[in-house]
């Protein structure tokens, strides 16, 4: 089946979301070889992917994935990864601050496949767990208000398509389906994208998946995030209706920063601008980049309205010390875990 399926998309054709569901089946079945995976995602790339490939690819996913079934809503700031930018974990750092409100957070996430840092290396780097079961993501959540869910512990069926994406190292459609796969099902997100037109796609496809408020954020400086040094495209999905629209720093009434403040070259140094952040000894615009992605995700959790709200509340966080004890928490979560 795969050779032919190859020999069509090497056409031009594209896949229906049933036969992209049952492309994914085969592969975390272990049915597909890893150059067959590669020649896969290499020419979807090179076409484009579709919404229905992303649907169907996502749904084989989910059904393959060890879920975390949490009463309560929950928020994930995950990104698709492979920017290039070479910053620090923002969205690893926002989730901090968010969850630090007593917002709950299930932070999905990985180690580093083309970026400098995955949020799995830095959270490891920080000290906090990233090896926990279902039992203890859930005790996480109740008690600390964030859990990290390490995908390869959830999506173990995963592990067929590690060493294409390794040996590949560009982005594929591998870097779409991790944020649109949260084991906790959140219906809530922040997620990074690196194409403001893969952001449209993901949107239709997370309102085909049963998404309830989710921004998707591309910053025009090139970074998957909401970006300090430029305008940001944003495209919200809000109980089933699609907008775009266009962010500025200035709109929070925040000056516009400066990139290279933000920038990193490994997990090490990542944690360690994470934390200066914290103890407020950072750069402004790394501060402020941390302020304006947790006012997002605080936006999507319904915790404010406005955006403008939401990096006040972030803002103060950081600033009287409640991020910080949260980073201590999370810790001793480590040590919880381990005694």
């Amino acid at each position: 089946m795969m050779k032919e399926l190859l020999a069509q998309c090497i056409e031009g054709n594209t896949l229906t979301e049933k036969q992209a569901e049952q492309v994914m089946d085969s592969i975390m079945e272990g049915e597909v070889t890893p150059s067959q995976i590669a020649s896969l995602v290499s020419i979807m790339r090179l076409r484009g992917e579709t919404v229905d490939e992303i649907v169907g690819f996502t749904k084989s996913m989910k059904n393959h994935m060890t879920s975390i079934h949490y009463e309560s809503d929950v928020v994930d700031t995950c990104g698709t990864g492979g920017d290039g930018a070479s910053t620090f974990n923002i969205s690893t750092a926002a989730a901090i601050v968010v969850s630090s409100l007593k917002v709950k957070v299930a932070k999905h996430g990985n180690r580093a496949f083309s970026s400098k840092s995955g949020s799995a290396d830095v959270l490891e780097t920080l000290g906090i767990n990233i090896q926990t079961t279902q039992d203890e993501a859930v005790k996480s959540l109740d008690d600390k208000n964030m859990s990290f869910l390490f995908a390869p512990m959830f999506h173990s069926s995963m592990k067929h398509a590690v060493n294409p994406r390794k040996e590949i190292g560009f982005r594929t459609v591998f870097n779409l389906l991790g944020p649109l796969s949260n084991p906790a099902n959140a219906k809530r997100q922040v997620i990074g994208v690196f194409s403001t037109e893969y952001a449209e796609k993901m949107a239709k496809a997370l309102n085909r998946l049963g998404a309830e408020h989710v921004l998707l954020v591309t910053g025009r400086d090139g970074l998957d995030e909401i970006s300090i040094s430029a305008e940001t495209d944003v495209v919200e999905l809000k109980n089933g209706v699609i907008t775009r629209y266009v962010l500025h720093p200035n709109d929070f009434g925040l000056l516009e920063g400066d990139i290279e403040d933000i920038k990193v070259s490994n997990a090490q140094e990542s944690a360690e601008l994470i934390e200066s952040i914290f103890r407020g000894r950072a750069p402004k615009s790394a501060e402020d980049i941390v302020a304006i992605n947790a006012a997002a995700a605080l936006y999507v959790a319904n915790y404010v309205q406005t955006f403008a709200d939401g990096v006040m509340f972030a803002k103060e966080a950081i600033r009287n010390g409640l991020a910080l004890q949260q980073l201590t928490v999370l810790r001793h979560q480590r040590e919880e875990n381990y005694a």
